[in-house]
């Protein structure tokens, strides 16, 4: 597979702002804050907004709907990611004095085996811009369902089919999980937040504009 690199990957035209497209959205842009396991604000997350492919978008409507009917809402802590953003992550991988996130997102594993184990990728397909992280919040109580992990722990727990959490989180992880998928998104091993397009529009490009309305917009 060739992966490409070119002007076509500061174009944001195929790509949309996904409270657009299901304004019933929670937003919690992880990466914008200073809440994540670096513990700064990454690079290329100009405002707190979710930005996906409008194939994605489109997809992710449905599983919003499906969700409303059972009295969930979609809570979204990252979806697009800009190659730079993935590039810091590199970096703060090979600088291994900055450990002062390990006890939240990593607190059984050293930072190298972060990306021997798959948590963190040189290449992410957040940057192909159809793939989300998410969890599911309970409109009643206004709570997010307990998935037995939290975003980002980077854990043997937090595998979809770990089954050492409880009966009805294995049960929330499954629920989000099927109507994922049902809904044409692909999960993976090791996070049970992370879903993919299986059909997704740009399999080989990896963009680089910043996660910004203004520049999605101009």
């Amino acid at each position: 597979m060739s992966f490409v690199y070119d002007k076509n990957s500061m174009d944001p035209s195929g790509f949309v702002l996904l409270a657009d497209y299901v304004p019933q959205i929670i937003q919690e842009i992880r990466y914008y804050s200073t809440y994540n396991f670096i513990g700064d604000r990454i690079d290329g997350y100009e405002e707190p907004c979710a930005i996906l492919t409008k194939e994605a978008a489109r997809a992710l409507k449905g599983v919003s709907n499906e969700m409303l009917v059972h009295g969930y809402r979609l809570k979204v802590f990252d979806a697009y990611r800009p190659a730079c953003a993935v590039k810091h992550f590199v970096l703060w991988g090979i600088e291994d004095q900055d450990v002062r996130m390990k006890p939240y997102f990593y607190p059984e594993l050293e930072k190298t085996a972060l990306f021997a184990q798959g948590y963190i990728a040189k290449r992410s397909s957040h940057s192909r811009g159809s793939t989300v992280d998410l969890t599911l919040l309970d409109m009643k109580t206004g709570k997010e369902l307990d998935m037995g992990s939290p975003f980002d722990l980077f854990s043997p727990v937090s595998h979809p089919d770990y089954r050492g959490v409880s009966p009805e989180q294995y049960a929330n992880r499954m629920l989000l999980q099927s109507v994922m998928v049902r809904n044409g998104f692909v999960p993976i091993d090791c996070e049970w937040w992370h879903f993919t397009l299986a059909h997704e529009p740009y399999p080989d490009t990896y963009f680089e504009f910043p996660v910004s309305s203004d520049y999605l917009r101009r």
